[in-house]
């Protein structure tokens, strides 16, 4: 299985949604980086994807975007594939 890095809060419903989701697909290897606490990743967040709001999501080395983004992924099933692929 692929490892996952989501940029997120600790409040944010769209991040515990995302984060369900990955957990339900199987991964394990998922690095939660909290901007709330850190200023300077949340600029690091916002260099990186172009996009201020949270989660930002990262299989692999590929931006897949943020909650909306992830859960279309998975109902057009490109999500697995996405994982698998990228599997270290």
């Amino acid at each position: 299985m692929a490892s996952v890095m989501m940029y997120c809060t600790a409040t944010c419903p769209y991040c515990q949604a995302a984060q369900r989701l990955l957990e339900k697909k199987g991964v394990t290897d998922l690095e939660i980086v909290r901007v709330d606490l850190d200023p300077q990743r949340r600029a690091e967040m916002m260099k990186r994807s172009g996009r201020r709001t949270v989660p930002q999501i990262w299989i692999g080395e590929r931006h897949v975007g943020g909650c909306d983004d992830l859960y279309a992924l998975d109902r057009q099933g490109l999500l697995d594939e996405l994982l698998q692929a990228h599997a270290a």
